[in-house]
C-alpha cells in the first residue's frame, strides 16, 4: 500500500447555502418543522420561498464539502467530487472550495437543473431550518469520478444525503470499491433520518459486508438506523459492526467506540449559540483530521467537538477562526 497524497476525499451534494435571519411565526406561516431539513423538488418552489427571505448571504455549503473545509482549514489536504451545474451559483461553489485549498475537478453539467441550493432560516436561538434543492447535484455520474484521487486519500468521506438518487448512489458504490482496493479507510455518515428510513437496509448492507470503517451518527439518526428508541441500545446494536461509531449527543458531548472500548468527551463550551447549520460536518472534520494525523479517539472527539464549538457561533457552515490555532491547543 503506497503512502496516500490526500487525508480526504469526499463525495457529496454540492450546495449553495442562502442564509437569512427569521423568526417563529414565520416557519409556522411556511408550514416549516423547525430544526428540520424538508426538500424543495422543484427550481420554481425553491424560487418562491426565495423571494420571501429576508436579506440572506450566500455561503457554499453542502454537508461533506463543509467538512472538507474545516479539515483544509485545520491543515489537511483534501479533494472534493460533487456535481455543480454551468451557471452563476455553481461557479460561486467552485471558487469558494477551491479558494478554500480542496481540489475540485468535477466538471460542469450543462443544462437543467440549477446548481443545488439550500435556503436556511435562523431564529434567534440559532436554530435552523433548511429547505433544500438539490438541483444538479443528484445528477453526479460514476463517469465523473477521479479513481486515481479517491486511491490517494488515507479516508473516503460519503455523504448520506446522497444516496438517495440513482446515479450518485452508483457512483459511490463504485468509489467505495476503488477505495477498498486501495486499502483506504472509509467514513460514513448517516446526515438525516428521513434518508436512513428510505435506505436503511442498503447502510446495514454496506455494514454487514465490511464497507464501513467508521460510521458517524447522531443520537436522532442512531435510533433511526436500528429502529429503536434507545440510544444506548441503537449503539450497541453496532458497536461491534463497524470499526468505529462515533455518535454525537448533542449538549451530552460525544462518544466512539472502537474494539469494545467506549471514549466520551463533553460538548465544548459556547457563549452564545447563533447558528447550528454544519455542526455535524464541522465535527466530523476535527475527528477525521485528527484520525489522520494518528491521533487516538478521545484526541479526535475533542477536536471535533472544539470545532463544532467553532461554528455554531457564527452564521454559515465554513470556519472564520484559526482552525489550526485551536488545533494546536487540543492536540498538542
Amino acid at each position: 500500500m503506497t503512502t496516500p497524497q490526500y487525508d480526504v476525499v469526499a463525495i457529496g451534494n454540492a450546495i449553495v447555502d442562502i442564509l437569512a435571519q427569521t423568526d417563529d411565526a414565520f416557519l409556522a406561516e411556511q408550514g416549516m418543522t423547525k430544526g428540520a431539513m424538508q426538500l424543495i423538488f422543484s427550481p420554481e418552489e425553491a424560487d418562491a420561498l426565495y423571494v420571501k427571505m429576508g436579506p440572506g448571504r450566500e455561503i457554499s455549503g453542502g454537508s461533506a464539502a463543509n467538512t472538507l473545509a474545516g479539515i483544509a482549514a485545520l491543515g489537511g489536504k483534501c479533494g472534493f467530487v460533487g456535481q455543480v451545474a454551468d451557471d452563476q451559483l455553481g461557479q460561486v461553489f467552485a471558487h469558494d472550495i477551491r479558494a478554500a485549498g480542496i481540489r475540485f475537478d468535477t466538471p460542469e453539467r450543462a443544462g437543467a437543473p440549477t446548481t443545488g441550493r439550500c435556503l436556511i432560516f435562523v431564529t434567534p436561538d440559532g436554530q435552523r431550518t433548511m429547505n433544500t434543492f438539490l438541483g444538479a447535484s443528484h445528477y453526479l455520474p460514476e463517469a465523473a469520478l477521479d479513481r486515481a484521487l479517491i486511491a490517494d486519500a488515507a479516508y473516503l468521506y460519503i455523504e448520506g444525503y446522497l444516496w438517495d438518487p440513482e446515479e450518485p448512489r452508483a457512483a459511490m458504490r463504485a468509489a467505495i470499491e476503488v477505495a477498498r482496493k486501495a486499502s483506504r479507510q472509509i467514513a460514513f455518515t448517516l446526515s438525516a433520518e428521513f434518508v436512513i428510513d428510505r435506505h436503511r437496509a442498503d447502510f446495514h448492507d454496506l455494514i454487514d459486508h465490511d464497507l464501513i470503517d467508521i460510521l458517524f451518527a447522531n443520537e436522532a439518526e442512531i435510533m433511526a438506523l436500528t429502529e429503536t428508541t434507545d440510544v444506548e441500545a441503537a449503539i450497541a446494536a453496532v458497536q461491534d459492526k463497524v470499526p468505529t461509531v462515533v455518535v454525537t449527543l448533542a449538549e451530552k458531548g460525544a462518544c466512539a467506540i472502537r474494539g469494545g472500548k467506549r471514549t466520551m468527551v463533553p460538548a465544548e463550551p459556547v457563549a452564545q449559540v447563533v447558528d447550528t447549520t454544519g455542526a455535524g460536518d464541522l465535527f466530523a472534520a476535527g475527528f477525521l483530521h485528527a484520525q489522520a494525523r494518528g491521533h487516538d479517539l478521545e484526541k479526535s472527539l475533542k477536536l471535533g467537538a472544539v470545532c463544532a464549538a467553532e461554528i455554531i457561533s457564527h452564521f454559515g457552515a465554513r470556519p472564520q477562526v484559526d482552525l489550526k490555532a485551536l488545533a494546536a491547543r487540543t492536540l498538542g
